[in-house]
């Protein structure tokens, strides 16, 4: 089963069941998720107030909100735009993602992204292309080869930064 993370409709039908005092477990199997999910987004997304303590809880918009939030944290590269173009123009130069992520840590840059981050961003390019239409048959004679075996990374042509 693929990955999906609740969604408003989902943090809502928590609340109101939280709020109907239903056990955490038909909270689950009413709306389809393992009882962990339902624990995990009530822990981490729940609303707290130290000065009105009554509205102290679990309220679906506040933890949608949280969630985004926490997901944009995530996206380094989308976030920032500045970044994104230089990691850009360092692989049409020809570096490698590892090149360009131990460059930014020995530049000492405030902002520093992982090559595993560079290569996701370079493999979400190609999705749209792979999803354009059905993939067309191998032929017999061809040999299986590594998925980067013309390019380290591929979105850009492989060239050598050396001269």
């Amino acid at each position: 089963m693929a990955h999906t993370e609740l969604n408003l409709r989902e943090r809502r039908v928590i609340e109101d069941m939280l709020n109907a005092k239903i056990p955490i477990r038909e909270i689950a199997a009413q709306i389809g998720r393992h009882v962990s999910t339902i624990y995990r987004d009530i822990k981490r997304n729940r609303y707290a107030d130290n000065d009105l303590p009554e509205l102290n809880g679990y309220y679906g918009v506040v933890a949608q909100r949280a969630a985004v939030q926490r997901r944009a944290r995530r996206r380094k590269l989308v976030r920032l735009v500045g970044l994104l173009k230089a990691v850009i123009k360092q692989l049409k130069e020809g570096w490698s993602p590892e090149q360009i992520a131990g460059r930014l840590l020995f530049e000492g840059r405030r902002v520093r992204v992982s090559h595993e981050t560079i290569y996701a961003v370079c493999l979400q390019s190609r999705r749209p292309i792979q999803r354009a239409g059905p993939i067309p048959p191998k032929p017999a004679q061809e040999t299986e080869t590594a998925p980067f075996a013309q390019a380290p990374w591929p979105c850009f042509p492989a060239r050598s930064v050396h001269p």
